[in-house]
């Protein structure tokens, strides 16, 4: 993986945005659980900052497809992250329909949480 894939998505958490090259691993690497939970987290975003009026429009969904596009997974892997991302989603889809303290509170946990598996991931795997 390379490190620019984190670093990309650290930048988005934090609000900024950065395009890295793709790689080509086509195999799970020991890191995948962590990006397919910061996946999920995107996609719960996604869901969340919309409803709560943020006025984003697609940035979350393309976070989503700026980490997809610097891992550059195919097949299996690229399908498990993008299941991720739509798991995050629909449980919110399926839960709220207008903003709520909660839905406030869940952004915020996801901002930090997010945050946190970028950094972890970065620091544990980066060359």
């Amino acid at each position: 993986m390379k490190i620019r894939a984190l670093v990309i998505v650290l930048l988005m958490l934090a609000g900024g945005a950065a395009v890295g090259p793709a790689t080509a691993a086509e195999v799970a690497a020991p890191f995948d659980p962590g990006l397919a939970r910061l996946a999920e987290i995107l996609g719960s975003l996604h869901y969340l900052r919309g409803i709560c009026g943020a006025n984003e429009g697609n940035k979350w969904r393309s976070e989503m497809q700026a980490l997809l596009d610097a891992e550059a997974p195919s097949g299996q892997r690229r399908a498990q992250f993008i299941a991720s991302f739509n798991r995050g989603y629909r449980a919110y889809l399926q839960t709220y329909r207008t903003c709520t303290p909660a839905a406030d509170l869940a952004i915020r946990r996801y901002l930090e949480e997010g945050s946190k598996i970028a950094r972890e991931v970065t620091a544990r795997y980066s060359n």
